[in-house]
């Protein structure tokens, strides 16, 4: 009892040990229930209803500002309180965080980029080109829209199951991550070791 809460405590923190951890591990059933019936909707309205996302964002403003609208003028009109709605302005600490978030982001790209142009990492470029690769390929069986609920079902479902199943699955991922690294080692010693001495032969000659 005491490893599996120390596990899904483990997993709850890895998430980012708030509100979003809650939602993806299911401990907030109702608006996780609420994003997967939501996105589903979504999804179904734009990629098979053929729906259009801006006639669609127009339609729900429109209707958003028809029903306030005459809710405030029935409320006057009948003495009811006015619509309740919250401060719409964008506090300073939320951009500021975003920025932060996003600078980070965009840190580590270039981080990355720098490292395999100028520093010629080798074994960072192999894994950024096969990952990209993997992107590239994956993305030709569906388009951006399926590809974001596909990652929507994903948060939804891997998280949860690996909180549930973790000891399960961290057996068979050592078991993976050993038979990719053996793989590596192959091709490390067969082909990538080389490249390096090819370029400089090439150098050399010219």
């Amino acid at each position: 009892m005491g490893d599996s809460h120390r596990h899904s405590s483990s997993v709850h923190q890895a998430l980012g040990g708030g509100s979003v951890a809650d939602v993806l591990l299911w401990r907030r059933w109702g608006t996780s229930v609420a994003v997967l019936v939501g996105s589903t909707t979504l999804w179904f309205l734009f990629e098979r209803a053929g729906y259009n996302l801006l006639t669609f964002i127009s339609n729900v403003i429109l209707l958003l500002v028809v029903i306030l609208f005459f809710w405030a003028k029935s409320a006057s009109l009948l003495n009811r309180p006015l619509p309740p709605l919250p401060d719409l302005v964008v506090s300073e600490e939320t951009v500021t965080k975003a920025a932060d978030v996003t600078r980070g982001w965009i840190n580590n790209v270039l981080l990355i980029a720098c490292d395999i142009a100028i520093g010629g990492n080798l074994k960072l470029f192999v894994q950024v080109a096969a990952g990209l690769w993997l992107v590239s390929y994956i993305g030709s069986f569906f388009n951006f829209l399926s590809l974001l609920y596909i990652g929507v079902l994903l948060s939804l479902s891997l998280p949860f199951l690996y909180d549930k199943y973790q000891d399960q699955i961290d057996i068979k991922l050592v078991v993976a991550y050993d038979s990719v690294q053996v793989q590596y080692r192959k091709l490390d010693h067969k082909l990538l070791r080389k490249i390096p001495g090819m370029l400089n032969k090439e150098k050399k000659t010219q």
